[in-house]
């Protein structure tokens, strides 16, 4: 009866902290979401950890959705995070394979449990059965920072980057997911399940435009996150096992820093995230403001292919203004 008491307080609190949308709110929204999930939220995720994610967080009445104004395009979410108005949301619940945006979850848990200028030794080398897998090659005995390791992951998507700073963390690969897992809990994504740290493909390793939209709005509140993931370009130093200055140089894979697409008049690019598999498409989760100076988190999902993506994404931002 207690834990249930304060289950709808909690609801309750949520929504009338929640912005307006034109889409709606619905008081039902989250109660909505947790019942279709089937997770029973821990003790302990009620406290005030959860309290500060999740009760300003925009609620989205899952009947007054908008239909498919990105034909190409699996999920479109478009959110004026200042005000906490949800400006265009199509197929946000829908399970989704989140390929390389995963990596927004892995360089979360890194901000909020690591120094920047920790020191990680690469325990082995990290191989992946996808020869085709972005890695920066690191190799066993390798000693690279935090810092240089989350440029990695958030600008160039390297893999193995990903699965260093998991192990760093938990010492393996199964612990890190599981802790990947607990936190989107915590933040309210109910419709997420991780397997690996990186977003390569595994059958049971999915999410939602929504649940990202959750875990993003956290991961901004680091201002390391984009002070990295706002570069064009970067190089990390790091020493090999017999002590030798080694360097990488990287791009960004987002398209809109690199100058190969166009953002739309009066929108900036503050930094995100992009991901691409087979079975996911083509995927992108970005920060950008508008001439206003209003905060804009955007999610799309399965895109046909880089050009869709960014051809729509252009369009879905055109409309901060």
């Amino acid at each position: 009866m207690k834990k249930r008491i304060i289950s709808s307080f909690l609801i309750l609190i949520m929504v009338c902290m929640s912005g307006c949308s034109n889409l709606g709110s619905s008081s039902s929204a989250y109660e909505n979401h947790y019942e279709k999930a089937g997770v029973a939220l821990k003790d302990k995720t009620v406290g005030t950890r959860w309290k500060s994610a999740g009760q300003v967080a925009a609620v989205i009445d899952p009947s007054k959705l908008d239909g498919n104004l990105y034909d190409d395009v699996g999920e479109a979410l478009l959110i004026n995070n200042t005000k906490n108005k949800v400006i265009s949301a199509q197929n946000i619940f829908n399970k989704a394979y989140p390929a390389s945006t995963t990596k927004i979850m892995t360089a979360l848990l890194t901000l909020e449990n690591c120094n920047l200028n920790d020191i990680v030794t690469v325990e082995e080398d990290v191989k992946f059965k996808d020869g085709a897998a972005v890695s920066m090659h690191l190799k066993k005995g390798d000693q690279i920072s935090v810092e240089s390791l989350l440029n990695g992951l958030l600008l160039m998507s390297a893999n193995d980057a990903a699965i260093v700073l998991g192990r760093h963390m938990a010492g393996s690969d199964k612990k890190f997911a599981q802790m990947m897992n607990e936190r989107a809990k915590e933040l309210g994504a109910t419709h997420t399940h991780f397997v690996n740290a990186n977003g390569l493909h595994e059958d049971n390793h999915y999410t939602t435009a929504y649940d990202l939209y959750l875990i993003f709005r956290q991961l901004i509140r680091h201002n390391e996150f984009s002070a990295i993931a706002g570069q064009a370009n970067s190089t990390v130093e790091y020493k090999n096992s017999k002590n030798t200055p080694l360097a990488y140089d990287m791009s960004s894979t987002n398209q809109f820093l690199l100058g190969e697409y166009s953002l739309p008049s009066n929108v900036f690019m503050i930094g995100g995230k992009t991901g691409t598999t087979t079975q996911a498409g083509s995927c992108l989760i970005l920060l950008t403001k508008n001439k206003a100076g209003d905060e804009f988190i955007s999610v799309m999902l399965k895109a046909n292919n880089h050009a869709v993506l960014y051809q729509e994404m252009h369009d879905l931002l055109s409309t901060e203004n």
